[in-house]
């Protein structure tokens, strides 16, 4: 193995630089302003009990728990039950007042509703303004569709414009009066495709207007559940399954067991030490490539057992690379400052060799439409090709180095590469923009998260950096405990949601962090040489493989898996019954 100081040819090891609404209970009409309990429930006398709260912290409060379960209860369509829980506790869902005006809204007795609107206590001057003003455009545009356009015009001077709320709607509205036409097209949030809205979603937009306290949103208690099983599982530190699999009948906690940890498979076609490794996107094949000057694609079963497909041979120099198209159906594979090479997966076959006369190539990656590819050249610059070889365009100038990963933003906008040892490009194609991440140490490698709003970088310190590259530019985290003194050592972002940080060492492991705490998950021992890159399944957050200096590749899985398969050895693979 060759590290910093030997004089060896050029390969991975290249010296780094040191350094509610209807069937209401309520039918009644209101004759004065009713605020609180409604007249029709026999509410018992208050006691000490209406004033409790509930749950071991005291926090919960009564009242608003009560009213809560009644809405939800409303919601499922379950009213009797909820009539009688508003019965049996003496606690209402809404006051009178709010049934009323609920009622009215839906019955189409718009100057009455506005009239209740002012009396169910809002003390807000402007929500009642803003509520008001959508009760009366409804009545606006209502009376319109019964062409009833003087009264309309009359409701548009004397109501709604005194209001003196959203002078551009109001506008709106007055070209609606001019052009039955445009009218058809004003709002689509009272309009669609020329229809009124219904009553019942204008409802809707009052309730979201209207404080919390007089009328409960919508799906509330559902709200509250899923922010606590959110939290849960936020905070559980081996979380890495489906949230479907997560319950309410207790507290949510994975086990170690959820993390991939025991060698299911070793890969040994390869030659020679296998320096890069790539999951396609659909997690169906895995692509490696070696120091052997070959590059393999591998094919997973159904079962999760993987096999050799392809051996893409062609290469005269290692290969150092590979990037799968945006299908998962073509893959390129790029030599050590040599030529990028593209395949097509299905066949093996080689469809196109990428190349600069008197450069060399060292990198690759895809335009998100898979109808450009990218390249790093060794003499700085990054071009793009058409799939035919046509040079599109070059940046030149500071953009790459010699050693340098390439990542293409699944917009298309960003090219992100190593500018200097010590800074990571990105290039806004489209603003012609530049904006740069500074270390203090050189860097060795780097990978984009799969929502493009994250920067995995690894350090010649043994460090690893996570940053934000979604707006302006922040460390995030650190990640700590691999070895790296000499060689390129690769991490990746992987389980479910990438909620974890794995990457290679020179130790011979595996190792796997908790993204969010930054705290060290597993060391995997297994390997018996450095391990060079490492790639999680992005379909499977059960699987994650390996490439090492002992010229395999190593397929992780949980330890409660039991993988069958038809035989010990088959095309280059071991399969394994537990560990090493």
């Amino acid at each position: 193995m060759g590290g910093v100081e030997d004089d060896e040819p050029a390969s991975k090891r290249l010296k780094l630089a040191s350094g509610r609404l209807t069937g209401l209970s309520n039918g009644s009409s209101l004759t004065e302003p009713i605020v609180g309990s409604r007249d029709l429930m026999a509410r018992p006398p208050q006691s000490e009990g209406d004033k409790e709260v509930l749950g071991s912290k005291g926090v919960i409060k009564r009242v608003e728990f009560v009213r809560i379960i009644a809405k939800a209860l409303h919601s499922l369509g379950y009213k009797k039950s909820c009539a009688h829980l508003e019965e049996e506790s003496g606690i209402p869902l809404h006051s009178s007042a709010v049934d009323l005006f609920m009622q009215q809204v839906l019955n189409g007795n718009w100057d009455e509703s506005v009239v209740t609107l002012h009396n169910i206590g809002l003390k807000d001057e402007n929500i009642v303004k803003s509520a008001s003003f959508l009760i009366l455009e409804q009545k606006f545009f209502e009376l319109l569709d019964g062409d009833n356009i003087v009264d309309a015009l009359k409701t548009l001077r004397t109501e709604i414009a005194p209001l003196c709320v959203n002078n551009g709607r109001i506008c709106e509205l007055s070209s609606c009066i001019v052009s039955s036409t445009h009218c058809a097209s004003v709002g689509s949030s009272n309009q669609d495709n020329g229809r009124i809205k219904p009553r019942s979603k204008l409802l809707e937009e009052l309730q979201k207007l209207l404080p919390p306290t007089v009328i409960i949103p919508e799906n509330r208690l559902e709200h509250l559940v899923e922010q606590a099983l959110t939290l849960q599982r936020d905070a559980c530190f081996f979380h890495n399954s489906l949230d479907k699999e997560m319950s309410l009948y207790s507290d949510h906690q994975c086990g170690r067991d959820q993390i991939p940890s025991r060698i299911l498979q070793i890969l040994e076609a390869h030659s020679d030490e296998v320096w890069f490794l790539q999951f396609s996107h659909n997690g169906k094949y895995l692509a490696s490539s070696s120091n052997d000057r070959s590059a393999i694609i591998w094919e997973i079963d159904v079962n999760g057992g993987v096999s050799l497909k392809h051996r893409l041979s062609g290469h005269q120099k290692p290969v150092s690379s590979v990037s799968w198209s945006p299908d998962d159906h073509q893959l390129l594979t790029c030599g050590m400052e040599e030529v990028v090479r593209r395949w097509d997966v299905s066949s093996g076959e080689c469809l196109q060799v990428y190349e600069k006369v008197g450069l060399g190539l060292v990198s690759c990656g895809w335009f998100p439409d898979g109808k450009w590819i990218f390249s790093g050249i060794n003499d700085k610059s990054i071009c793009m090709w058409e799939l035919d070889g046509k040079e599109v365009e070059c940046w030149k100038g500071q953009k790459t180095l010699k050693i340098s990963d390439l990542e293409i933003t699944s917009d298309g906008k960003q090219i992100i590469s190593m500018c200097r040892p010590t800074a990571i490009l990105l290039l806004d194609r489209e603003a012609k923009a530049e904006r740069v991440i500074e270390e203090d140490q050189t860097i060795t490698s780097f990978s984009l998260s799969r929502d493009n709003r994250f920067l995995l970088v690894n350090l010649l310190n043994q460090e690893i950096h996570l940053w934000s590259i979604d707006g302006n530019i922040r460390l995030v985290a650190k990640y700590k405990g691999h070895r790296r003194t000499r060689f390129v050592i690769r991490s990746c972002f992987g389980g479910l949601e990438q909620a974890f940080i794995a990457c290679g060492s020179e130790d011979s492991q595996v190792y796997i962090w908790h993204r969010g705490s930054g705290d060290l998950v597993e060391a995997l021992p297994g390997h018996s040489g450095a391990v060079n890159c490492v790639s999680w399944n992005p379909a499977n957050p059960y699987m994650l493989a390996s490439a090492s200096d002992d010229r395999t590749i190593r397929i992780w899985g949980l330890n409660s898996l039991h993988v069958k398969h038809k035989s010990a050895h088959c095309n280059g693979t071991h399969y394994c019954n537990g560990g090493t």
